[in-house]
């Protein structure tokens, strides 16, 4: 009798489950002038978003719908907003006014915030503390070993008057290296070289014990910061995210200001670790490749480290004899009350040395037919005094000096003859990113403006690429393209 052949008893291998963690959210609405005038928000230097979507883009996964932020995707770009003139002012607010792209019935309201740089070598001295998770779901290619390539790229860049410290948390925190001067990066780069990943993620221990290590090592009027490096997995310890945010938020009292680096796949909380920087006076950033880090941690080191600028506040007051609608663009979790805007004891955004923050509006103007909202039949008539204005809205913005507790004030008209018959390339390419932002959320707030004609604007334009980022988002737009509609024939809209 032939034999039967054996059953592979050999049970087949799981993929790890995916528990990666995004906070929802719904865009922002469109809003009737003549019921809600005000608009008000803080303002945002994360980039987070673009970097962590890139990476699943690559990889060929279609991001999930709430890792997608819009104006983390705008901010990741430079679009040559002019510079303060001197310092007394720590920076400069313009605004554009055009068509949209996408129809030339509304109009696109581009706001632009440039802080004042600061040369490396003029930066006061920075006491920093690395906070490295390295708890077992760190042993991976793209989060240990990445992480410490990463931090050694910052730590070649430090001066004598610098000074580092390590702290790293798995089941316990612990003190890897106490305050360093800068210019010992052998001891710097070797006890960064000695980390090991294992065991669990007791983040709440960590992050108290690095805040005492920069309380230890406090610079006065220097840079004062703990850079939090993890996929965000805390899971002993204090656990609880609004536990964590409570403290973060009770130790940016004391002047240390919160970066948060997001790593890896798979698990990343992103979530959290964009919380965390938002309560902490700081700033959020996602690493997936070492051009990435380089990015952030060496290019962009004067705006990541040097805050000269807190809590600021953008107001914009519609005028409705002019503006039917308008809609902001991203910012949905930056949204503030309209009372919180002249309260100085409501925390805001933070920008630092030679930062850049852009803002878009889609207006849609009085006797457009491009309105959104159906009329009222009990219309409200516009103010008096805003009848015969020829603003579109005031602009206002409230901003601290680092140290000071009152804010002070900006207000500029935006009139409409500073209207231009066509955007500019910087807000063309803006717009182009803010589209592609949409159509990885699903594609319903421009029009029918197509993947081709999102790269086509992209591409068209003349801006400084030196960096070849904008090359690189023409190419993610089409590989979006490909993985979301796949092969099915593809109908040209009326915009494409």
């Amino acid at each position: 009798m032939a034999q039967l052949p054996q059953a592979n008893l050999t049970p087949p291998q799981q993929q790890p489950a995916n528990t990666e963690k995004y906070a929802e959210r719904e865009d922002n609405p469109v809003r009737r002038t003549a019921d809600e005038p005000l608009s008000t928000f803080s303002i945002d230097v994360d980039t987070g978003s673009y970097a962590n979507v890139r990476r699943m883009l690559n990889q060929g996964q279609r991001p999930p719908a709430d890792a997608v932020r819009a104006e983390e995707f705008i901010n990741y770009f430079d679009y040559g907003h002019p510079a303060p003139a001197t310092r007394e002012t720590p920076f400069r607010v313009t605004t554009e006014l055009a068509p949209a792209p996408w129809n030339a019935q509304r109009q696109l309201l581009m706001i632009g915030i440039k802080g004042y740089d600061v040369p490396k070598a003029t930066l006061p001295p920075a006491n920093l503390v690395f906070l490295i998770d390295t708890s077992g779901s760190m042993d991976q290619p793209d989060k240990l070993p990445l992480l410490k390539s990463a931090f050694s790229l910052l730590t070649r860049q430090l001066r004598p008057q610098d000074r580092i410290s390590i702290v790293v948390y798995a089941g316990s925190a612990g003190l890897v290296l106490p305050p360093t001067p800068g210019d010992r990066q052998g001891e710097i780069l070797d006890a960064l070289e000695r980390l090991q990943a294992g065991g669990s993620t007791n983040g709440g221990d960590g992050i108290r014990l690095a805040y005492a290590m920069a309380k230890q090592a406090y610079v006065k009027d220097g840079v004062n910061r703990v850079i939090l490096a993890t996929d965000g997995d805390f899971n002993v310890g204090t656990v609880s995210q609004d536990a964590l945010e409570t403290l973060v938020a009770d130790q940016r009292k004391s002047g240390i200001a919160l970066t948060t680096l997001g790593f890896g796949q798979g698990n990343y909380n992103d979530a959290l670790s964009e919380k965390l920087a938002d309560v902490g006076d700081g700033n959020h950033a996602y690493i997936d490749t070492l051009q990435e880090a380089r990015k952030v941690l060496v290019e962009e080191m004067g705006s990541t480290m040097l805050t000269i600028a807190r809590d600021v506040k953008i107001q914009v007051e519609f005028n409705p004899a002019q503006v039917a609608e308008y809609r902001l663009i991203g910012y949905e979790n930056r949204v503030l009350k309209h009372e919180d805007f002249a309260n100085d004891k409501v925390d805001a955004g933070d920008i630092g040395a030679g930062h850049e923050v852009t803002a878009l509006y889609e207006l849609t103007p009085v006797g457009s037919t491009a309105a959104r909202l159906p009329a009222l039949r009990y219309g409200t008539k516009p103010a008096p005094q805003a009848v015969g204005s020829g603003e579109v809205a005031t602009l206002k913005l409230r901003y601290k000096r680092p140290g000071a507790s009152d804010s002070r004030l900006i207000e500029t008209p935006i009139l409409r003859s500073q209207l231009r018959a066509q955007p500019g390339e910087a807000m063309r390419f803006a717009a182009a990113v803010a589209a592609f932002a949409d159509a990885l959320r699903g594609g319903s707030r421009y029009d029918g403006w197509g993947w081709d004609r999102i790269a086509a604007a992209a591409r068209s334009t003349r801006l400084d690429d030196r960096w070849g980022q904008r090359r690189e988002f023409v190419g993610l737009v089409e590989r979006a393209r490909q993985q979301i509609e796949g092969d099915k024939p593809r109908t040209a809209s009326v915009s494409d």
